[in-house]
């Protein structure tokens, strides 16, 4: 068996928290017609539940985001660029969250709730450009 490095857990938490983060909004969207058939409070509940997750597996992709760019290192131009990108989606990602979350209508949850789930996986799917 290989030992476990702290490389290991690095990356252990990072995929982890992208785990809650992404699939989290994916199930959660999933979810929502049969959460209304449920009753009109289930949704905003539900909702409320994921975030006590999600919002502190935001900042841990944060904290092993920065931990994963220092351990790399400098790897050039073009992971400078793809790096930039992945920062620029993961302010997108947070940014729309809170705004979904914030939101007053119907339309603004749909719109936010979209736009975050989009950057979410745009930031996963630049996140595995930047790995290989």
């Amino acid at each position: 068996m290989r030992s476990v490095s702290l490389d290991t857990v690095r990356l252990f938490l990072h995929v982890l928290a992208a785990t809650v983060w992404v699939g989290g909004q994916i199930t959660l969207a999933a979810l929502v017609p049969a959460l209304r058939a449920a009753g009109a409070d289930v949704p905003r509940a539900a909702a409320n539940a994921f975030n006590r997750i999600a919002w502190p597996a935001f900042g841990v992709l944060l904290l092993t985001g920065i931990w994963n760019v220092v351990a790399e290192g400098d790897k050039g131009p073009a992971y400078e660029h793809t790096l930039m990108l992945k920062y620029t989606l993961v302010l997108a990602s947070g940014a729309t969250a809170l705004l979904h979350a914030r939101a007053a209508s119907r339309r603004a949850m749909a719109v936010f709730g979209a736009l975050t789930g989009l950057t979410a996986l745009a930031t996963l799917f630049v996140g595995i450009m930047l790995a290989g």
